[in-house]
């Protein structure tokens, strides 16, 4: 009786130290079972070529969501699937799909507008941006990008972005950055939770932790007489250059969300299509990090919209993607200065265009040299009120 109740004992304590909370307490090491090491070698030994084909295969076919699943399952099976993945599976503006939650940090597509749509849900005060062309066209096949939501403050309001739409906390690995108010609501900052790419480059190897670094400005023009008309407004670009859209050019293209001592950011990255499905776990700091402004940095002015006399309103031609009349409604193009030698036909071309199609819907389109981040940042600048610009 006496040894039964030692074993018990024993078991107890034991059971105890396996399971402490304390964090002096030290856990054995479990190690994996035969089976799984024998299923995780077979992966990694999968012939290279059979695994090319049918990756290729993949992102050859499976081009719109939910299938595009199937392509970020097989960057999730071990890592030689994921380094062959990478391989394959290219940037936005190479193939004008979105693939990794990368994808969403790179400039768009050249020739064609990735289209999306955000819904607004006033209760929460939050914002989302699905890829597709609206819920009604979409139904199932419709994919969350983006969330943001709207935070007031004493002197200035805070529209937080997330991969997630449960968490706008600047400590979560979700949180990728904040579009940031003045006042009056005439200028916004874009902020990016992430160092740019072209000052990660010229970084002298020291550890950097992440912040929030101020990437774009927009600024509405002041309507202190209150007179009738549409908006105005500018977006400097601080971490694009203007040669990104000259005969040539090449927009900076982050490669990874990891730790800024391993970040691969480089304008070459997107000749290689390299994307990692990895996110940086640093906590982010709430401090604004300043930005040296790029020395030609890229400015986007809003298209001049023309008076339509028998409807008596601005008009754009936004080619059947905006259907309800708003002050809202914008098209941005190029802002160029003849000196700057680029090409007519890229000054016209609309690089973002946002408008409402119903209640609490509204489309938004975007193609190089802007991100699906960065225009959907410029977009959530036009929900905010802005009592002397109208």
């Amino acid at each position: 009786m006496r040894e039964g109740s030692k074993n018990k004992l024993r078991r107890t304590s034991e059971k105890k130290c396996l399971h402490g909370h304390g964090r002096s307490h030290i856990a054995p090491e479990i190690s994996s079972s035969p089976l799984e090491l024998v299923e995780r070698n077979s992966w990694e030994n999968f012939p290279s070529e059979l695994l090319l084909d049918i990756i290729q295969r993949l992102e050859a076919t499976q081009t719109l969501w939910p299938a595009r699943r199937d392509v970020v399952a097989c960057a999730s099976v071990c890592r030689s699937w994921r380094e062959t993945t990478k391989e394959v599976v290219r940037t936005p503006e190479q193939r004008g799909l979105i693939t990794f939650p990368i994808s969403l940090k790179q400039p768009g597509p050249r020739d064609s507008l990735i289209q999306c749509f955000i819904k607004r849900d006033r209760v929460t005060s939050t914002y989302s941006l699905y890829l597709g062309l609206s819920p009604a066209l979409s139904e199932d096949v419709s994919k969350l990008l983006l969330a943001a939501k709207k935070i007031r403050k004493a002197t200035s309001t805070d529209f937080r972005i997330s991969l997630a739409t449960n968490d706008f906390s600047q400590s979560n690995h979700a949180y990728i950055g904040k579009l940031r108010s003045n006042f009056l609501g005439s200028k916004f900052s874009i902020y990016d939770s992430q160092r740019p790419c072209d000052h990660a480059i010229r970084s002298n190897g020291q550890s950097h932790r992440k912040r929030n670094y101020n990437v774009a400005t927009i600024s509405y023009e002041l309507n202190v007489l209150r007179t009738k008309g549409p908006r105005k407004m500018l977006c400097t670009m601080n971490s694009i250059p203007t040669s990104a859209v000259q005969g040539g050019g090449i927009a900076p293209t982050v490669a990874t969300f990891g730790n800024f001592l391993n970040e691969q950011c480089s304008p070459l990255s997107v000749s290689k299509g390299k994307n990692l499905v990895k996110f940086g776990s640093n906590s982010l700091t709430e401090p604004l990090e300043p930005v040296h402004d790029t020395r030609d940095p890229l400015i986007l002015k809003n298209k001049a919209p023309r008076w339509h006399e028998q409807l008596q309103c601005w008009c754009l031609n936004f080619k059947g993607r905006v259907t309800v009349a708003s002050v809202k409604n914008f098209q941005l193009v190029a802002a160029i200065e003849p000196c700057q030698n680029v090409p007519a036909a890229e000054q016209e071309k609309v690089m973002l265009q946002f408008g409402k199609i119903g209640k609490d819907i509204f489309t938004m389109d975007y193609r190089y040299p802007l991100s699906a981040f960065q225009a959907f940042a410029i977009c959530l600048s036009s929900f905010d009120t802005k009592p002397v610009c109208e």
